[in-house]
């Protein structure tokens, strides 16, 4: 559907055959309701994708923070991707990305009034927020990459699929990312297409938005793109004098990455800076001294005195945890938070009224029944 060219492995076809064949019987027992499937009384809004990789999740569920948190006490439900630990974590201020993960981990250090909790279990761990005190219970909870946890049954299902790997543009791993087959998207509410040109030719908006609508006629669709704001320090304590204003366009700049598709993260630093070296690692990557001794090495290279190291907003969360790095170098890391924008702005109203309405008529209907 989109002119960007998507690189698929045909010679693994067989595999994916086989894959496809196991992933839809799942679904099928989930729908035929041989398997359970619970619903929670208490609106359960899931930000999920199709696909394996970055499609934006994160970042959408802290835009649904930011429109909720005001009227509501929010909870964040996630596996806890990669951290070294099982079973139910209520997070606090304390915990790190090894204990929850880094996307629990960035948002509880952003938004330490919500309650983030992990657990690869989701239906247990929805017993234990629903047995917390009453005034300390969540009103909303948030399922931060549930779409394909069927044994929890979200009350609106939001998917994230991104402009440059369209879902109904990919395949079946391992040809291509899908975790499961592209009609699987008829169990959504929405449909996000995240990661957009900050403009779009009017033709090919219209165009997209009527191929995507008339396949999908009972998703509601919606176009955003990824907002950069102002730098902010990793180590902000004892570094308020290193502020600054914008990314300063002649300094040595080192930029980190340990994301999965990291970029639009780099064309970003390269618009505002000329001198930019990039050192990029898989996602959720843990920094080791081995690496550390790598960006020395590149910091060497640079003719700066004091050179700039900006990471990512995901690879922050870790990095604050992480005892390797240099005390000499933490005035100076900086990482990029980023947050999503709706392309219209009549768009995101419309959007935000729909969740709103979502949530009061959940909770509207529980409103007699006693957790």
């Amino acid at each position: 559907m989109t002119n960007i060219t998507i690189k698929f492995y045909p010679l693994l076809y067989p595999v994916a055959f086989l894959y496809k064949i196991g992933v839809t019987i799942r679904n099928w027992l989930f729908d035929w309701k041989l398997l359970p499937s619970t619903q929670f009384p208490i609106p359960v809004i899931c930000v999920g994708n199709l696909v394996v990789g970055g499609t934006g999740k994160t970042p959408f569920v802290e835009y649904l923070i930011r429109l909720l948190s005001a009227k509501y006490r929010i909870a964040v439900l996630s596996m806890g991707y990669k951290r070294k630990t099982s079973g139910f974590i209520l997070a606090d201020s304390t915990s790190t990305s090894s204990e929850i993960g880094d996307e629990a981990c960035q948002i509880k250090f952003k938004f330490p009034r919500v309650i983030v909790a992990v657990d690869k279990n989701r239906r247990r761990a929805m017993r234990h927020l629903l047995a917390m005190p009453e005034d300390a219970r969540p009103q909303v909870v948030l399922l931060d990459d549930g779409f394909q946890h069927r044994y929890l049954r979200p009350s609106l299902s939001i998917v994230i699929t991104a402009y440059d790997r369209l879902f109904v543009d990919d395949k079946i791993l391992p040809v291509g990312r899908l975790r499961e087959p592209a009609k699987s998207i008829s169990r959504a509410d929405m449909i996000v297409v995240s990661k957009c040109p900050a403009t779009i030719d009017p033709e090919y908006f219209f165009s997209l938005l009527n191929i995507m609508s008339r396949r999908f006629l009972m998703n509601q669709l919606y176009f955003t793109n990824i907002a950069y704001l102002q730098p902010e320090h990793v180590f902000p304590e004892g570094n308020e004098l290193f502020r600054w204003k914008k990314i300063p366009k002649d300094d040595d700049i080192l930029l980190i990455s340990g994301i999965a598709n990291p970029v639009p993260f780099i064309e970003k630093i390269k618009s505002y800076a000329s001198k930019v070296s990039v050192l990029t690692f898989a996602d959720h990557h843990a920094f080791t001294k081995k690496d550390i001794q790598t960006m020395q090495a590149e910091l060497s290279k640079m003719n700066s005195q004091h050179p700039w190291i900006i990471f990512t907003e995901k690879d922050a969360a870790r990095i604050r945890h992480n005892p390797l790095f240099p005390d000499e170098w933490k005035s100076r890391m900086y990482y990029l938070p980023i947050t999503n924008r709706f392309l219209l702005e009549n768009e995101g109203k419309i959007f935000d009224a729909k969740i709103m309405q979502h949530i009061a008529s959940m909770i509207n209907k529980f409103k007699d029944l006693k957790i």
